[in-house]
């Protein structure tokens, strides 16, 4: 597994950098050598929060945590990934390793639902307007997010509201290597 750090106002010392290589270790099971893993970090006032993202044939695997501690973040980042991929696992064993459900995860006592449950389908136009006009909408809608078609290239994109009152936009694109930014 390729591993990138990167850090946002705080600076990451070489025994957190081995520190990740060794937790991250405990993924290479459900991964082959192409999967990338890109962990950030960041600080603020007394909290420390570690993301990490895996990139592994064509699904994106993420999780983030914060707490006083960088080291309990890490702990916390990797247990919920390994969580979310157990309960998962029979949705994405065609896509992991054979091998990764050994013994000790074959059994897990996690919930595994058989299928998604789709409960709604609902149709509206996706209207051409700015990407202002679509969070405005979303805005005015009390909703999280809002598919539109954006004017200037005509392609369907969505905002969405992200933690601390930003907003995100989701673009369509044909290169994989654009998925992650």
């Amino acid at each position: 597994m390729n591993i990138t750090i990167s850090s946002r106002k705080t600076s990451v010392k070489d025994s957190f950098r081995e520190r990740v290589a060794k937790k991250l270790g405990k993924l290479d099971r459900f991964f082959d050598d192409t999967a990338d893993a890109v962990v950030t970090v960041s600080s603020e006032n007394d909290r420390e929060t570690v993301e990490v993202t895996v990139r592994a044939g064509g699904m994106f695997y993420r999780a983030e945590k914060t707490t006083g501690d960088r080291m309990d973040s890490l702990e916390a980042v990797v247990d919920s990934l390994v969580k979310q991929i157990v309960k998962n696992k029979s949705k994405l064993e065609q896509r992991l390793r054979a091998s990764a459900f050994d013994k000790q995860y074959g059994d897990a006592s996690l919930p595994e639902d058989s299928d998604y449950s789709l409960v709604r389908t609902k149709r509206f136009p996706v209207k051409p307007m700015s990407v202002e006009e679509a969070i405005l909408q979303m805005n005015m809608l009390g909703h999280s997010f809002f598919m539109f078609r954006d004017a200037q290239t005509g392609d369907i994109c969505a905002v969405y509201r992200r933690k601390g009152d930003s907003y995100g936009l989701i673009e369509p694109t044909d290169d994989e290597e654009d998925e992650n930014e």
